[in-house]
C-alpha cells in the first residue's frame, strides 16, 4: 500500500550558530528604532526576518511509504491434556473457523504454531511462543491466539511481548477433577518389613465446603488380590504395603471417580517398591581343616551385606586326648541352638567338607532338610568324605540333595581335568558368561582341577561338569528352598592361581546369591519394564526351547499376544509401545510379571480441567481475554476485530469479540523536497520590502 505525507524541514545554507548570530545582529539593530518608534520599523523587521528565512532554506518535504500488514499469532495446545474428550475435536474446529476469520484482513498474516507434548516437563506454552516471536518484528505484532485448556507450566510473571494475548479454552467453565497424589513413596524396603506410602485425594474445581468426606482407594500389588481403604478428601493418609519378596514389586493405586469430573486419567498412580535383604545371614560349618577351608571364609567376609557365623570341627566327639577342660581354647558347638532354636533365622547353611560323626543327630539333620523344603537355601561342597558312612547323603538331609554319589571305588576320581559349563549351565545366571568358560567348541581356559566325586543325578540342573560327563555343580529347587551341591573340593586352587586359576569368587558369590533367591540370578524367570514408553519383557529359562508366546495386558485390560524373540543365553525378549499410564502384566503361562508406566508428563496431568488461572500474568500485563468454545456441538468461536493500539482488546466477556492491535508499521520507499523560498523568490522579496523600509523611514 503506497501513501504520501507532507511536512516542513529547514535546510539552512549556513551555520545554525551563524544564523543565530544574525538574527542577534537584527535584533540590536531594531532596538534604536523600536526605541524611538521611528517609521518603518516593521518593514526593516520584516525583511530581517524574510533575509534570516532565506538562510534558512525552508523545504516542504513529501514520503512516500509503503504499510506492511500486522502479524498475529495462532498457537495451539496439542498436549495430552488438550486431547482429552472432544477438546481436540473444538480446538481443530475452532483454529479452522479463526484462520478463516484471519483471512478477510488483507492487512493481517495469520502464523500458526503447535505446541507438542513436553514429555516431563508439563506444556511449555509461553516457551514455544518465544521461539516463535523471534522471527517476528515486534512493531508487526498484532496479538496472540491461543487455543489451549489453560494446563501451561512455564508462564513467567512479567512476558518478554507486549502485544494482546488471548486463551481460547474448550468447554465452559466449572469444570472439576478428582486426582490422588503421591506425596511421599520409597524406592526401597527391607524384605520382611513394611513400608508407608503418604497419598492425598483431592477434588479440583469444588468449593471448599464440597470438597470433604471420604473416597473409595483400591490398591493391588503385583496381581495380588485388591484391598480397598477409605480415604479422607483432601487430607493426607497413610497406606502400609509389607514387602514378601526381593525385586520390584509394583503397586497400583486408583480412586474412585467423582461423578461429572473431567477425566479419570489421574484417578490412578503406580508406584515401584525394590525389596531387598537387610543382612544375609550364613552359616558356614567346616568340617577338619584342610586347604580349601578359607575360599569359603574369605568369600563371604568379604561380602558387606552377609553376617558370617562360622564352625570348624576340629575335634570329633569320639576323640579322647585327656586334654584338661580348661587348657581347650575352644567352644562348645552348640548344636541345638543353631539347628533348632536359630535354624530359620539364617538365610544360608554352607556345610564345607562336614561329615557327621555323631555331631548332628537325625532330629537336626531331619530340621535342617524341613528348613530347605520351607524356602531355606542349602549348599554343600564335598569331598572325599561324601562317601564314607558319616556322609551327609546317608542321613535325613539326603533326602533334598540333587545327587547321590556312587558306592564303591568308583565314587571318587583323580586326575588332572578342566570343568566345563554344560548346555544348561550356559544358560543358567549362575554359570552363564563366566571368564575363561568352554564355548562352543572351545575348551575351557581356567586352571585344572584333580578330584572329584562320581555321582546319581537325582534332580534339578548340571551346570558344571568334569570331562568325563560327571557332574561337578549341581542345583536343585526343593518346595519353596534351594540346594546346591559341588562335587569337588578342588575349587580353592583357582583362587590360589594354580595353572592360571579361575573365576571361583564370582562363581561361588552366584551359587549363594541364587541359593539365597537375588532377583537378578533368577533362572527361570519373566521381567517387565518400561522405559521411554516402551515396554520390554524378558523370558529367562534354562530349558532349550522355542521362544514362549507372551500375552501383554494394557492398563485399559486390552491384550496382546506375541512370541518372543530369542536373545541367546537362555533369554527371549518382547518389545511394544506402552503409550498408557499404570500397570502392565504380562504372563507366558506360568510366571507373570508386572511394569509401572508413569505418567509421560505428570505435570500435564496433575489437573486436567479447563482453567485459564494458570495464564492470568500474562493475560493481565498484555490486557488480553479469555473466551470458552462452549459444550454445543459447535464451538463459539469469538469474532476478531482489528483494534487501534491503545483501546481495549479484551472485548469483555458479554461482548464475544477479541482485538488484534492495529499497529500501521510501514517503510518509507522514497523522499521528494521542495523550497518554500528559492533563491529568485528571496531576492526580490528582500529587496523589496527593504525599499519599503527605506521609503517609509526617509518621510
Amino acid at each position: 500500500m503506497q501513501s504520501a505525507l507532507s511536512g516542513i524541514d529547514l535546510s539552512p545554507i549556513l551555520p545554525l550558530w551563524l544564523l543565530l548570530a544574525l538574527a542577534a545582529l537584527a535584533l540590536l539593530a531594531l532596538l534604536p528604532a523600536l526605541w524611538r518608534r521611528a517609521r518603518g520599523t516593521g518593514w526593516r523587521a520584516l525583511s530581517f526576518a524574510l533575509l534570516l528565512l532565506a538562510l534558512a532554506n525552508p523545504r516542504l518535504v513529501e514520503e512516500t511509504r509503503e504499510t506492511r500488514p500486522d502479524i498475529a499469532l495462532l498457537v495451539q495446545d496439542r498436549s495430552d491434556s488438550a486431547r482429552i474428550g472432544t477438546r481436540g475435536t473444538q480446538m481443530d474446529a475452532a483454529r479452522a473457523a479463526l484462520e478463516a476469520a484471519a483471512a478477510r484482513f488483507p492487512d493481517l498474516e495469520l502464523r500458526t504454531l503447535d505446541v507438542p507434548e513436553g514429555g516431563n516437563q508439563g506444556t511449555r506454552l509461553v516457551s514455544a511462543i518465544d521461539r516463535a516471536l523471534a522471527d517476528i518484528p515486534r512493531a508487526r505484532l498484532a496479538g496472540i491466539l491461543a487455543l489451549t485448556d489453560g494446563q501451561a507450566h512455564d508462564v513467567p510473571a512479567a512476558p518478554a511481548f507486549d502485544a494482546p494475548f488471548h486463551a481460547i479454552l474448550p468447554g465452559a467453565p466449572g469444570e472439576t477433577d478428582r486426582r490422588i497424589r503421591v506425596i511421599e513413596a520409597p524406592g526401597f524396603g527391607i524384605v520382611g518389613r513394611s513400608v508407608e506410602l503418604r497419598v492425598a485425594v483431592e477434588d479440583l474445581g469444588v468449593p471448599a465446603a464440597q470438597a470433604t468426606g471420604a473416597a473409595r482407594l483400591t490398591i493391588r500389588r503385583d496381581g495380588a488380590p485388591p484391598r480397598v481403604e477409605s480415604v479422607p478428601l483432601g487430607r493426607e493418609h497413610r497406606i502400609t504395603i509389607p514387602i514378601e519378596r526381593g525385586g520390584p514389586s509394583v503397586v497400583e493405586l486408583a480412586v474412585e471417580e467423582r461423578p461429572g469430573e473431567v477425566s479419570a486419567l489421574n484417578n490412578r498412580a503406580v508406584v515401584t517398591i525394590n525389596g531387598v535383604r537387610d543382612r544375609l545371614r550364613v552359616l558356614l560349618v567346616s568340617g577338619e581343616p584342610h586347604s580349601g577351608e578359607r575360599t569359603w571364609r574369605r568369600l563371604l567376609k568379604a561380602d558387606p551385606n552377609v553376617d558370617l557365623v562360622h564352625f570348624t570341627i576340629l575335634r570329633p566327639p569320639e576323640k579322647d586326648d585327656l586334654t584338661p577342660l580348661n587348657e581347650l581354647a575352644l567352644i562348645a558347638f552348640p548344636v541345638r541352638e543353631l539347628f533348632q532354636v536359630k535354624l530359620r533365622d539364617f538365610d544360608l547353611i554352607v556345610f564345607d567338607r562336614f561329615s557327621n560323626r555323631g555331631i548332628l543327630p537325625p532330629t537336626y539333620l531331619r530340621n535342617i532338610a524341613d528348613y530347605v523344603r520351607g524356602g531355606g537355601a542349602l549348599l554343600l561342597s564335598v569331598g572325599p568324605e561324601f562317601l564314607g558312612p558319616t556322609s551327609l547323603a546317608t542321613t535325613p538331609l539326603g533326602a533334598v540333595l540333587p545327587a547321590r554319589p556312587l558306592s564303591g571305588a568308583g565314587g571318587l576320581a583323580e586326575g588332572a581335568f578342566r570343568p566345563r559349563v554344560t548346555e544348561a549351565g550356559a544358560r543358567h545366571p549362575v554359570t552363564q558368561g563366566l571368564a575363561g568358560a568352554n564355548a562352543g567348541t572351545a575348551q575351557p581356559s581356567w586352571g585344572r582341577w584333580y578330584r572329584h566325586l562320581r555321582a546319581d543325578v537325582l534332580n534339578g540342573t548340571t551346570v558344571m561338569d568334569s570331562d568325563d560327563g560327571a557332574p561337578l555343580l549341581q542345583l536343585d529347587r526343593v518346595g519353596e528352598g534351594r540346594v546346591a551341591l559341588l562335587l569337588s573340593d578342588q575349587i580353592w586352587l583357582w583362587s590360589r592361581g594354580h595353572d592360571g586359576g579361575g573365576p571361583q569368587a564370582e562363581l561361588l558369590r552366584r551359587a549363594a546369591h541364587w541359593l539365597m533367591k537375588e532377583p537378578e540370578l533368577e533362572e527361570e524367570d519373566l521381567l517387565a519394564r518400561v522405559e521411554n514408553g516402551t515396554l520390554t519383557a524378558t523370558r529367562r529359562s534354562v530349558d532349550a526351547g522355542p521362544p514362549p508366546e507372551l500375552t501383554v495386558t494394557a492398563p485399559d485390560g486390552t491384550t496382546t499376544r506375541r512370541t518372543a524373540e530369542a536373545a541367546g543365553g537362555g533369554h527371549a525378549t518382547l518389545s511394544l509401545p506402552a503409550t498408557q499410564p499404570g500397570v502392565w502384566q504380562v504372563t507366558d503361562g506360568r510366571r507373570t510379571a508386572f511394569a509401572a508406566a508413569a505418567a509421560a508428563n505428570p505435570l500435564e496431568i496433575a489437573d486436567l480441567r479447563a482453567d485459564p488461572a494458570k495464564l492470568a500474568p500474562v493475560l493481565s500485563a498484555t490486557g488480553g481475554g479469555v473466551r470458552w468454545l462452549g459444550n454445543g456441538p459447535a464451538p463459539a468461536v469469538p469474532e476478531l476485530r482489528r483494534v487501534a493500539a491503545g483501546r481495549d482488546m479484551a472485548g469483555g466477556a458479554a461482548n464475544g469479540w477479541l482485538g488484534l492491535r492495529r499497529n500501521q508499521d510501514h517503510v518509507v520507499t522514497g523522499i521528494s523536497a521542495m523550497p518554500l523560498l528559492p533563491p529568485w523568490m528571496a531576492l526580490p522579496l528582500v529587496l523589496g520590502v527593504a525599499l519599503l523600509a527605506w521609503r517609509r523611514e526617509g518621510r
